[in-house]
């Protein structure tokens, strides 16, 4: 990008110098600027204006985000019946609600945690929203332990999932198998079930075909959201999560 910059605005200040020039007819054609005049040509040109390299990464934001934007709407398109009807996920909220808030995280991570108050806030005051959970273990393998019992936990008890789930992200230390174990016996979840559960082929399924979807949209880390046809990373909090989602429901209702 700097290199680009430093083209586009040495073409500028040399465009710039020959503008200044008194109009005259040359007396004979002057010898090209060589790389190291261009290149003092751009230094000055930088130093006398830094606003331009800040207006530079502005636009370059701007144009790189409406690009990433385009890209989630045609992703989402493509995959809208796995990102928002999987039968490989767990539903929270009003399950027939009008807008879907999408919601991809890892028991061992601490933003997670933080975002599990975000969603419960968003759950009691927004009696229309439908929230999907995915489970997308990227920090090690305890995170993947943990997200399997998870997935096992439900396939047999989805009723007692949130229960878990709290217990699950309001634990301290480290999540892997044995603590996902101990927070769905808490649950009043039955441990012989559950390891039986464990078993079943749809469980790494689940996890893969998250994973499948992380990548189409490029998401490494979590919490990352779904919402309409937005796609965002980061535990951004309950407030800016419930402009999002009025903005989706705007789009997908005219309840604006």
């Amino acid at each position: 990008m700097m290199r680009r910059l430093t083209s586009l605005l040495a073409g500028v200040a040399a465009l710039a110098v020959v503008g200044l020039a008194p109009v005259q007819a040359p007396a004979q054609t002057p010898a090209p600027l060589d790389k190291a005049a261009i290149e003092k040509i751009v230094h000055d040109y930088i130093v006398a204006n830094p606003e331009v390299l800040e207006e530079a990464m502005a636009a370059l934001e701007k144009k790189q985000a409406a690009a990433a934007a385009a890209g989630h709407a045609k992703a989402l398109e493509e995959k809208k019946s796995v990102v928002f009807d999987s039968t490989r996920q767990v539903v929270l909220g009003n399950p027939k609600g009008d807008v879907t808030l999408v919601e991809f995280f890892d028991y061992n991570c601490g933003y997670c945690k933080r975002a599990l108050v975000d969603m419960l806030t968003l759950i009691d005051k927004d009696p229309k929203l439908r929230i999907v959970i995915k489970e997308f273990p990227v920090l090690g393998q305890g995170s993947v332990e943990a997200a399997r019992v998870s997935i096992a936990v439900g396939r047999i008890a989805p009723q007692k999932y949130l229960d878990f789930h709290k217990r699950m992200l309001t634990s301290r230390g480290s999540a892997d198998q044995a603590k996902a174990m101990e927070a769905a016996k808490a649950a009043g979840i039955d441990a012989k079930a559950l390891e039986a559960a464990l078993s079943d082929k749809e469980v790494s399924a689940t996890i893969e075909e998250v994973y499948g979807l992380a990548s189409t949209f490029g998401l490494s880390g979590t919490p990352s959201y779904v919402v309409g046809n937005q796609v965002f990373a980061g535990a951004i909090g309950a407030e800016k999560l419930a402009a999002r989602i009025a903005e989706a429901r705007c789009t997908l209702t005219k309840s604006c």
